[in-house]
């Protein structure tokens, strides 16, 4: 076929035909076009072997390892371990999944919050509990006191009011960390009394001066942790137990405790002036050891900063006077802890700062929004919402009194004499608060059968009411989820879960150790056995 039966668009060039001149392109332009031409082969290959890589599975969830020995605790619980017959089902199950949970805290397979979630979810998937039941610790009030705690905390911090009391404490305690931890400690230990909540004092006074004594450091949570902000939280945490001890009104467990054991008979004449007599000297020694055996076995960063009293005196001269910010904290805080102290009408330490907090919003001090950004303290609000509620129906589905009632036969059993009984027995109460995540529900739960135990093995009354209720105190920091005022401190992120458990443990038991020998001679030295 000829190229005249090609239609005139397409009509191909005859030999006769005139050509059209190409452009001529200069060798540079060559180079560049066959680089440029090089470059998409490339780009186009990359682009069709990425399939093959992005198939590649990476996993992102959960760390494995912490997760497989969180998750095999609760199994082997459940499924190898044999249920006392004493025990029923559903209190078995709970035990696993505690326990499971208590274990991924521990070992941190995904965030705090996280795993708390998980546990609970678990626990009402199986339907171990109900969703009610499960969520019934959401309206808790100490766990509430840790949020509000939470919000006070930056009300201090962003009005510099934090900053300006930390100021003055470094200006007349800052020559040195430990003097500092000193400060702060002994500082409390007056305070307790007429401010009768851990977790208050915790979160709406030390915890905000904590950490802007931190910030001025530039210890932050994170990296710089250590290099102030997680040994003052630790030592405060730790001492408090003393300062909550040595004072009937320090804790809301104290009264309780002694209600208890005015059911018993146990009567205790005068009892402040007779606590506080009692409980005097093993406080004070603990106080004085605390922080100095913290500062030992966690050390921070910066010790020594003999320059930090002049530098902070300057600061406050230029701070100047309160500003209108600072001022509304200080008059909204000072309604607050008169409210805590005095309890006008009865009023709740949680109403107070709920009170209190709802000043701070309207007065402007701190906006909604400022609080919903307080991660901290939601995520507090779960985790240790979660604990309360599943060693609370583990006390309701009587596994509690289970353990109380085993170890009370072994004693019987063993006839023991009445010092060797209350030495194991305390030995136990402390043991077993690593399944109570709240003082107050402990004491409720068991002391009363220990104290029980307790005399029938022949133990003076007196002592065993005063010994009990001190006690009670001294394991708050022994876990992040132990009391409100640990949860409280745990929530500010300067320490890890790690160290919360080695320094809560070792710094219990010293506890435990200063109040049973020092305290039990001078418990003789006063008489009361």
């Amino acid at each position: 076929m000829g190229c005249a039966t090609i239609p005139k668009p397409l009509r191909c060039a005859s030999s006769s035909a005139p050509r059209r001149a190409m452009p001529r392109v200069a060798p540079s332009t060559r180079r560049v076009m066959t680089v440029a031409h090089a470059s998409s082969a490339v780009a186009m290959s990359s682009a069709a072997s990425a399939p093959s890589a992005s198939t590649k599975f990476v996993w992102k969830g959960a760390a494995v390892a912490p997760l497989v020995a969180s998750v095999s605790v609760g199994l082997i619980v459940n499924f190898l371990i044999p249920r006392p017959d004493a025990v029923v089902p559903q209190a078995w199950a709970l035990l696993s999944i505690f326990l499971s949970t208590i274990s991924g805290l521990v070992l941190s397979p995904l965030p705090v919050g996280a795993w708390a979630f998980i546990g609970m979810t678990t626990a009402v998937v199986t339907k171990t509990l109900t969703f009610q039941a499960a969520f019934s610790a959401m309206t808790n009030d100490v766990i509430w006191l840790i949020v509000l705690a939470f919000f006070f905390a930056r009300g201090f911090v962003r009005t510099g009011l934090g900053d300006r009391v930390a100021t003055l404490f470094v200006r007349a305690l800052g020559k040195s960390t430990l003097g500092l931890s000193y400060g702060l400690t002994l500082s409390e230990a007056l305070l307790a009394p007429a401010m009768p909540s851990t977790t208050a004092r915790a979160g709406g006074v030390y915890l905000p001066i904590i950490t802007s004594l931190a910030k001025q450091a530039g210890s932050e949570p994170g990296p710089t942790s250590k290099k102030l902000g997680a040994f003052l939280v630790q030592s405060q945490l730790q001492s408090s137990g003393h300062s909550s001890a040595m004072c009937m009104t320090a804790a809301a467990q104290n009264l309780l405790s002694l209600k208890l054991a005015a059911s018993l008979g146990i009567v205790v004449v005068s009892p402040w002036l007779t606590w506080f007599k009692a409980a005097c000297v093993p406080a004070i020694i603990g106080l004085l050891v605390t922080p100095l055996l913290v500062y030992k076995l966690y050390p921070p960063e910066v010790q020594s900063t003999p320059d930090a009293p002049a530098q902070a005196a300057a600061k406050l001269k230029e701070l100047g006077p309160l500003t209108q910010d600072e001022l509304m904290v200080v008059i909204t805080m000072s309604i607050t802890v008169f409210m805590w102290v005095f309890q006008p009408f009865g009023i709740a330490p949680v109403v107070a700062a709920m009170f209190g907090m709802s000043l701070q919003l309207v007065s402007g001090v701190v906006s909604w929004a400022e609080c919903l950004n307080e991660k901290g303290a939601w995520d507090t609000l779960l985790w240790f919402a979660v604990l309360i509620g599943m060693s609370a129906q583990l006390n309701e589905l009587g596994f509690i009194n289970y353990l109380s009632s085993t170890v009370a036969g072994a004693l019987t059993a063993a006839n023991l004499a009445w010092p060797q009984v209350m030495i194991l027995l305390h030995g136990f109460y402390f043991a077993i608060h690593y399944l109570f995540a709240s003082q107050t529900a402990q004491v409720a739960a068991l002391s009363t059968a220990f104290m029980a135990m307790m005399m029938a093995a022949g133990a003076p009354p007196i002592l065993v009411g005063l010994s009990m209720a001190f006690h009670t105190n001294l394991f708050g920091g022994i876990t992040h989820y132990a009391s409100g005022q640990s949860a409280c401190y745990y929530g500010a992120g300067f320490v890890e879960l790690k160290d919360y458990f080695r320094l809560g443990g070792i710094c219990g038991v010293v506890n435990v150790l200063i109040w049973a020998n020092f305290g039990g001679l001078w418990w003789k030295a006063i008489g009361l056995y």
